[in-house]
Formats: structure tokens, C-alpha cells, sequence
């Protein structure tokens, strides 16, 4: 199994794409905003995009969908509770950069639930506070975590947004996170990865 990381966006927004190199099925772990060089890459390389995962609503991280979406027709997949963002503009905050943007035909799913692309399975751990419904993609075999924008290396993410709430970050990364093994590897929505284990030593927020 490989992972790519493409910086996309404004923000510089790290979007992953998941691929097995057997099968040569792959996902795509939020679409930050239009990426020529992503979609030549899956081309290039003769890749089969099943899917695309949000980790949350935020404009940085779902303003590629429509684009991927026409060329390669997939399912993109959500926290059910982040409808509240990706149906509203001015909550996932493209209002502010625009004309705006939304995206009404996400797949919602819930806590606990698990997906099976590209032959891993992937579990939904919901994890809100940066947003009233971000998750995080945990794929236990691979000891990865897709944590999006809930967590990052010594950090934590924003919780001044709508829907944010700093109390409930902080809850949702200690009930759900630190409780996965040490070398689980983080793959944040920004900035560069980390481990469980380096954040429960060093991260001053939780």
C-alpha cells in the first residue's frame, strides 16, 4: 500500500492518496480545491479513484470535490453530523473567499463505522471540536491515522470557526486517539505527520 501526499490550496492543505499497488484501486483523503497534478497523477499511473473521504466540511478541505467528482465519478464520503458545513457556505467558510461553495451528495456515515476501499478497511472515529463533525479515517493493519485537522504534530486544530468547540476537541483527541497504539502514524490536514506516541509525550494541548 502507498501514500502520496499533495499539498493543495490556498492553506496548503495535505490531501492523501491511498493506492494499492496490486489492485491498483486507491482513495483520496479530502480534496482540498482543483488539482490538475493530482488527477494526471492517478492517470498516470493507471490508478482506479473509489472514493474521496472528508475528514471535515471546511472550504480547505472539500473544494476539490466537484472537479475529481466529473472526471472520476466516485462517492464522497462524510461524518453525517458535518452536513451542517457542507450544505451552508457561510459555515464552511468559502463564503469568505467568494462566491462560495457547497457539496450536497455526500455519503454520511457514523461513529464506529468502517469502509472497505482498495482491500483496507478503514474505521470512522468521530472526533468533533474543530468541527461539530469532523472524523478521523483509522486504518489499524496499516498503523495509520488520517486525523485531518483534529490533530496535528504538537498541535491541535482551530476551534473558532462555527461549530468549533476547544473543550470538545480536546475530549474527542484523548477519548479517541491516544488510546490507539503509540506507533500509529498521524497523517494531519496540515503540516508535517507525527505518531501517537510523540503526541501523548510532547503535545502541550492535551
Amino acid at each position: 500500500m502507498k501514500i502520496e501526499t499533495f499539498v493543495i490550496g490556498m492553506i496548503g492543505t495535505n490531501c492523501y492518496l491511498v493506492s494499492n499497488e496490486e489492485t491498483k484501486e486507491c482513495f483520496l483523503v479530502d480534496a482540498a480545491a482543483d488539482s490538475p497534478r493530482l488527477v494526471s497523477y492517478i492517470k498516470e499511473h493507471d490508478l482506479c479513484l473509489k472514493a474521496i473521504l472528508l475528514t471535515h466540511g471546511h472550504f480547505d478541505h472539500i473544494m476539490g470535490i466537484d472537479s475529481l467528482v466529473k472526471e472520476f465519478g466516485v462517492p464522497v464520503y462524510a461524518h453525517q453530523e458535518e452536513s451542517v458545513l457542507l450544505n451552508d457556505a457561510s459555515v464552511n467558510a468559502s463564503a469568505m473567499y467568494g462566491a462560495g461553495y457547497t457539496y450536497s451528495d455526500a455519503v454520511y456515515l457514523q461513529d464506529g463505522q468502517t469502509l472497505e476501499l482498495a482491500e483496507i478497511t478503514l474505521k470512522v472515529l468521530y472526533t468533533p471540536g474543530h468541527t461539530i463533525g469532523g472524523c478521523c479515517y483509522y486504518w489499524e493493519d496499516g498503523h495509520v491515522l488520517f486525523s485531518g485537522d483534529t490533530l496535528f504534530c504538537a498541535s491541535v486544530g482551530r476551534t473558532d470557526l462555527p461549530t468549533g468547540s476547544g473543550g470538545t476537541l480536546v475530549r474527542s483527541i484523548r477519548e479517541k486517539l491516544l488510546v490507539l497504539p503509540d506507533e500509529t502514524r498521524v497523517c494531519p490536514g496540515h503540516m508535517e505527520e507525527t505518531t501517537i506516541g510523540y503526541e501523548k509525550a510532547n503535545n502541550p494541548f492535551v
